[in-house]
């Protein structure tokens, strides 16, 4: 069984910065692409950044200059930098894996259940 676990939310002040981490654990061969997406209130879950497991970044228009993905394959951990943040960025912040457990085995989309991240003065 494949796991992943967010941490690094909280409450932070407008221009303020955050480190979020998501670390995979269990049955795993190897993770290919790695995200994150956010979920504001009242509103669907959106990409923010991903990055492939050779290392290259994508990143949503509103966050670029700001946010920065990076990964550990090592530890099988993503992490998501948010410097400069702004109210609207107050969100559910959600880790997604794509997995595959096996040798023969397709990879498989795994999803962590969130983090919140609160930007107010």
């Amino acid at each position: 069984q494949v796991q992943l676990v967010e941490s690094g939310g909280g409450l932070v002040q407008p221009g303020g910065s955050l480190r979020l981490s998501c670390a995979a654990s269990g049955s795993i061969f190897s993770i290919n692409a790695m995200a994150w997406y956010h979920q504001a209130p009242g509103k669907g879950r959106e990409l923010v950044a991903a990055i492939t497991s050779g290392g290259r970044t994508n990143y949503a228009d509103s966050v670029k200059g700001r946010f920065t993905i990076s990964r550990d394959n090592a530890k099988n951990t993503v992490y998501l930098q948010m410097n400069s943040l702004k109210p609207e960025d107050t969100a559910v912040y959600y880790c997604n894996a794509h997995i595959s457990i096996a040798p023969d085995y397709d990879d498989m989309d795994y999803w962590g259940k969130g983090t919140l991240v609160t930007v107010s003065s």
